[in-house]
């Protein structure tokens, strides 16, 4: 069996933890690496003030932990710069917020260099490698420009946009030329694995093959749809346990009986944050019953609070559940209880169970793992109901969902209100049809499927 090696921006150390503490793609990364051996690639987390440093290497069993510092240049111009001011707006179609500057595509340019430049030396004819999210779109054609020959596979953990949107970034024939020296190309949704073949067709004057075969820029590659899942079996075990914690018991108890509406998102301006705190005040307004009987609990972990939009996202979204708890609020009752901080996944798993409604409605999203994660933590015999987004990729697959969109404020306070009515034996249907799903399609079947169709290669290429 090959030796895999994986590529991420951020590399998920070993460190002595319970089962379930760690997110779904750390877990299914390190269970391929120890069943394979292999290297886990990427940075450090650490800023340098000058000078490259070589790998930092650490050897536990069969995996090799490999990360690389950067200076704090590159971090402004690639990290902070290019991936999350350029690239992350743009693919989540938020033209208004991207920027497009050079200085900071140089920067993108001379860490995938420089990152694929301190991997080579570690290869091994033989490998695999398995490169994950936009970080890394250069990386397989930094590799091949220094004579790499090793199968070198994509995944793309965000969506890809429409072509209007796409062609908008000044560099993009450069991106998608260099992807096209991977081997296999994988991406979220059918709508994603769409538009960037349209782009194929449209813009690189390439060919597009039934069977997800692509030829562009003097390359034969594969493309395909492999929908990340999580580790269901697991997640739902300790949502299970979780329901005696101190904190599940605290949340429980401060309810006083009342229903709970639950969203838990990294604080982005994607995730549709604001359109869902009016969407709730809404639902008091059209739905008076439910004052004083429904709390609405949004977590939102702090996220690149050194980018400016995501500073501004948190003041405005601040300041619009305080304007609807102004409002609202009774002396026994707060509607809204907003959280910026960080939780366990055990604890998380547990407010889940304790949750009436599930409320996921970002404004686009490659998958988002929370909506999985929901109905996962769900009690059999009396589940919640997902209110979810059509934005988000996960909609394709949770049929059971409350789909909305996210844009319809009045619309998205009707399905909360069908959610919070809903009787136990439609809930129970609409909840099996989900976990059935999100079983079947867990994150190592999404990580088997991927390896499998990367080693196999192309038919007759």
């Amino acid at each position: 069996m090959s030796r895999l090696v994986v590529v991420s921006n951020r590399v998920a150390m070993v460190k002595q933890s319970r089962p379930g503490a760690e997110g779904g793609l750390a877990v299914a990364v390190r269970a391929a690496l120890r069943q394979r051996g292999g290297i886990w690639f990427g940075w450090s987390g650490k800023t340098l003030e000058r000078d490259y440093s070589q790998p930092s290497v650490t050897e536990v069993g069969k995996i090799t932990y490999a990360t690389v510092d950067l200076t704090q240049r590159d971090y402004d111009e690639y990290y902070k710069g290019f991936a999350n001011s350029t690239l992350w707006p743009l693919f989540h179609y938020r033209l208004d917020l991207a920027e497009f500057t050079q200085h900071t595509w140089a920067g993108y340019q001379r860490v995938n260099a420089l990152f694929a430049h301190r991997l080579q030396p570690l290869l091994k004819d033989s490998d695999i490698i398995w490169v994950h999210d936009y970080h890394f779109m250069l990386f397989a054609d930094q590799l091949r420009n220094a004579g790499c020959k090793q199968k070198i596979g994509f995944f793309l953990h965000i969506p890809w946009p429409a072509v209007p949107v796409f062609t908008a970034l000044p560099m993009h024939r450069e991106i998608v030329k260099a992807l096209c020296a991977y081997d296999l190309l994988g991406f979220q949704t059918d709508e994603d694995l769409l538009s960037f073949q349209d782009y194929i067709r449209r813009e690189a004057d390439g060919q597009v093959g039934k069977d997800g075969v692509i030829k562009a820029f003097g390359r034969t590659l594969r493309t395909a749809v492999f929908p990340i899942g999580i580790d269901t079996e697991v997640f739902a075990g300790m949502a299970a346990e979780s329901e005696d914690s101190k904190q599940v018991i605290r949340l429980r108890k401060s309810l006083l009986g009342r229903d709970l509406i639950i969203g838990v998102d990294r604080l982005d301006y994607s995730k549709g944050l604001i359109n869902r705190v009016e969407a709730f005040e809404h639902l008091l307004t059209s739905y008076p019953d439910n004052r004083g009987k429904v709390v609405f609990l949004q977590i939102n972990p702090p996220s690149r609070s050194d980018v400016t939009d995501y500073v501004d996202i948190r003041h405005e979204l601040e300041a619009t559940a305080g304007r609807v708890n102004g409002t609202f609020a009774e002396y026994d009752w707060v509607p809204i209880r907003y959280l910026n901080k960080s939780f366990s996944r055990r604890v998380l798993s547990g407010f889940f169970r304790s949750s009436k409604v599930g409320f996921v409605t970002p404004l686009r999203d490659g998958m988002n793992l929370v909506a999985k994660e929901f109905v996962a933590a769900q009690s059999p015999k009396n589940p919640g109901v997902l209110v979810l987004s059509r934005f988000a990729g996960a909609a394709r697959e949770l049929d059971g969902a409350l789909t909305v969109n996210p844009y319809d404020i009045e619309g998205v306070a009707e399905r909360l209100q069908e959610a919070l009515s809903m009787p136990l034996k439609a809930r129970r249907e609409r909840w099996q049809s989900m976990y059935s799903a999100i079983a079947r399609n867990d994150v190592t079947a999404w990580r088997e499927d991927f390896l499998e169709q990367l080693n196999r290669g192309i038919q007759g290429h």
